[in-house]
């Protein structure tokens, strides 16, 4: 999910790694009252760890050195299960996850990513900032996280082949597309009548390379980052999906700092996280350009064609049973009517 722009991430990511590694002690020398973890399963020189490098400078100089924030991106504590696992018993203080990867444990953080139900970020955001945003957030609670307010961005999902190019659900009959381990996901292709194969994405590269798959499904900064275009010809841009990433605190580690540090540690975390967003609504004008530069051609699609299948399918009607009438009506409230 690596973001273009790449000497600018490179030398933020240096900055923010050095300004990291110089707040385990608090100033004059002296040992921070309080080191926290922070996991991330993304590159280092993704947007989302780039600006959390800034937002760990600013809350050590902002609470003179009380608080040191080590980051691991790139999955450097272990896998997203493993780091959710790492959190809940403690382990852990602090992490990044996408809804999906969270709905394992609870099954509503995954409503974000529902097939087609967003038109654009209008409506994400309207409905992460709100009611759906609220909805999710009282979910992970009940397990015993902090849920920060301000959701990150991890993109729309686009659709990319070696064979030919998809404008409409009659393209991906039988077609093999490469999807996450995401249940919601895999149903979601099955219903329209792909065979998706899911795997790993350390594995992706090499199955649409050996034709295992002649496609997969990406957000564009990681079409670009894994060099997926190398291996791919066209792109649709489906906006298939949405998801984001969630700022999560271990709830037993966050009661035992003081109110005026989980003030500081809140407001810049969440400041980090809308200009990250920006980040990647900037990129993605780029993403698209540089990607035409290396071959890979674009093409739009009309998404009315592929929700229908999914209702016929009866996609929606598993979802909102999934989900629940409430959760279901809080998102149509956003994305409109759906199935």
């Amino acid at each position: 999910m690596e973001l273009t722009r790449r000497h600018f991430l490179a030398s933020s990511a240096a900055t923010g790694l050095a300004a990291c590694s110089g707040v385990a002690l608090a100033q004059g020398g002296r040992a921070a009252e309080f080191k926290l973890k922070l996991g991330t399963d993304l590159p280092a020189t993704h947007s989302v760890n780039v600006r959390l490098q800034e937002a760990i400078a600013a809350i050590a100089a902002e609470s003179k050195g009380r608080v040191a924030i080590e980051l691991f991106p790139n999955n450097q504590l272990g896998s997203d299960s493993d780091m959710m696992s790492q959190i809940r018993s403690g382990a852990l203080e602090l992490a990044t996850f996408p809804g999906t990867v969270m709905s394992t444990l609870i099954p509503v953080t995954a409503i974000s990513g529902v097939g087609f139900a967003f038109s654009g970020y209008d409506k994400v955001w309207a409905a992460m900032d709100g009611a759906v945003g609220n909805h999710i957030r009282a979910g992970i609670e009940k397990i015993g996280l902090v849920p920060f307010s301000t959701v990150w961005d991890n993109g729309f999902r686009q659709i990319t082949t070696s064979t030919r190019p998809i404008r409409t659900p009659e393209d991906l009959k039988n077609f093999k597309i490469r999807v996450p381990v995401v249940p919601l996901w895999v149903s979601m292709f099955k219903t329209i009548g792909a065979a998706p194969v899911s795997l790993p994405l350390a594995e992706a590269y090499q199955a649409l390379q050996t034709k295992v798959a002649d496609g997969q499904e990406n957000p564009l900064a990681l079409i670009e980052s894994a060099k997926f275009y190398e291996v791919q010809k066209y792109c649709s841009l489906t906006n298939h999906s949405w998801d984001g990433f969630w700022f999560v605190a271990g709830g037993k580690v966050w009661k035992t700092l003081p109110a005026d540090l989980q003030q500081v540690i809140t407001r810049h975390i969440n400041a980090a996280a809308r200009k990250q967003r920006d980040d990647i609504a900037r990129a993605n004008v780029d993403l698209q350009k540089q990607l035409e530069a290396k071959g890979l051609v674009f093409n739009a699609v009309d998404n009315s064609a592929f929700q229908k299948a999914l209702s016929t399918g009866g996609f929606y009607a598993q979802a909102k049973e999934k989900f629940g009438p409430e959760a279901w009506a809080l998102l149509q409230q956003f994305a409109g009517q759906i199935g």
